[in-house]
């Protein structure tokens, strides 16, 4: 009966080791929408979309006018590995560009 107890405790204390490295990564995975690529902005809501264009500009003078243009680069093909950040960096510079001119 020991041998059984002993077992057992070792296979609950893997188990529960498991169980929270799973947790870890999924939590890990969950990230912000600034750090991610646009294969995330696709299916991020729109909500999430302004909140993350506001933080990487830090204004929200064009958010709107932002969100429209990465939304613009994400529908091209083979995108999806492309980081939030540059999109939205090639964007900014882009109305910095024209409002100049």
């Amino acid at each position: 009966m020991t041998f059984f107890k002993k077992y057992l405790k070792f296979f609950i204390g893997i188990a529960v080791l498991l169980l929270t490295i799973v947790v870890f990564f999924i939590a890990q995975r969950s990230g912000d929408l600034e750090g991610s690529t646009l294969k995330k902005w696709r299916g991020a809501d729109i909500e999430r979309r302004t909140a993350a264009v506001q933080i990487l500009v830090a204004s929200d003078k064009y958010s709107e006018l932002l969100v429209k243009c990465v939304d613009k680069i994400a529908s091209l093909p083979e995108s999806g590995e492309m980081a939030v950040k540059d999109a939205v960096s090639l964007c900014y510079t882009g109305i910095q560009l024209k409002e100049n001119n």
